[in-house]
């Protein structure tokens, strides 16, 4: 098996803002895995939130090209069991190896892979489609160029209440609100009332991640669910989110890959809290690798490629939030020039 390490910067339609961070230009490193004229992809976006950037992902995986270059047939889960403990400080690489394993193995069994792994597409949820941060008009503006049945709007702001308000004006489609750990105990819990007649469906991470005795009083006294985002990094934490969360939102980047991934979705199943996957704004290697993991969750946020100027892969297609398969095996995704 071989391993090829590119790195891209992705360049955004509109500058994205959150509570903490905007940026107009998304960094990400691409993993291809080449064996018997297979080649699988994984993709991991660096995030300063995190110290993660592209460079120190290449020099992970490049740290243990020998390890990866001499395994060829065990399964992904026996792979990432082995790749995990040379990669435990860096999950982002750790992520990107796993994902390209994963297409790799099921191109190798002529499978897509939700068929890999028993999974039907049948009832798939539908993606939400991002507003991040801006002034009131432009936020609508951005509305209006997209129309979508379900919108995930970041908020952290003075004038959070307003800017949904003002949004609720131009659209009927479903509200989704993302404070990135911007709001306190009482924000959370009064603007719930105001955003729940407003036609949102949850909040995600509204408090700061390590809050644990705040997210237990927002769990008892919020009248909308609460989903974690930040509180949820790793398969550990999923317990801890356990009567603090109603449903936790899982990242790939974060968690170290498909393999944890999943086993995260079945935890939170256990515990009767929602599943979600959400995207770190990666191309359509990343949001492609996703899209399997779709007949196990309850949400989904995978929009990162539709916020591209121009993307630098092919893979699955959305309209109108439903997810189109492609017809090619493994995850179904490949870089535009190789």
């Amino acid at each position: 098996m071989k391993i090829i390490i590119r790195t891209f910067k992705l360049k955004l339609k509109h500058t994205f803002t959150i509570s903490r961070e905007s940026h107009d230009i998304q960094p990400t490193l691409i993993v291809e895995l080449q064996s018997d004229g297979f080649s699988g992809f994984g993709e991991a976006t660096s995030n300063p939130y995190y110290n993660i950037t592209v460079d120190s992902m290449r020099a992970n995986l490049e740290a243990i090209i020998p390890f990866i270059e001499s395994h060829n047939d065990e399964t992904p889960e026996e792979f990432w069991d082995s790749a995990s403990a040379l990669l435990k400080n860096d999950r982002f690489a750790l992520c990107a190896l796993d994902m390209a394993y994963h297409d790799l193995y099921a191109q190798k069994k002529g499978k897509k892979l939700y068929e890999l792994w028993g999974n039907s597409p049948l009832h798939n949820p539908k993606t939400d489609y991002t507003i991040g941060i801006d002034k009131i008009d432009k936020m609508v503006t951005k509305l209006k160029e997209m129309p979508w049945p379900i919108y995930k709007i970041k908020l952290g702001t003075k004038d959070d209440i307003a800017i949904v308000t003002e949004l609720r004006k131009h659209t009927d489609a479903r509200f989704r609100i993302d404070a990135n750990c911007g709001w306190t105990v009482t924000e959370t819990i009064n603007n719930a009332i105001a955003l729940k007649k407003l036609g949102v469906e949850f909040l995600e991470q509204p408090i700061k991640a390590d809050q644990w005795a705040a997210h237990k009083e927002v769990f008892k006294h919020s009248v909308l669910p609460i989903i974690a985002d930040e509180s949820c990094i790793v398969e550990e934490d999923v317990a801890k989110c356990h009567n603090h969360f109603h449903g936790v939102n899982i990242k790939l980047v974060k968690c170290g890959g498909l393999t944890p991934a999943r086993r995260m979705i079945a935890e939170a199943k256990h515990f009767g809290m929602k599943a979600m996957v959400g995207c770190m704004t990666e191309s359509s290697i990343g949001i492609s690798a996703i899209a399997h993991l779709l007949p196990e969750l309850d949400y989904v946020d995978m929009d990162g490629a539709l916020l591209l100027s121009e993307d630098i892969a092919t893979g699955v297609t959305i309209t109108d939030g439903i997810i189109h398969y492609v017809d090619s095996n493994g995850i179904g995704a490949s870089l535009i020039n190789r």
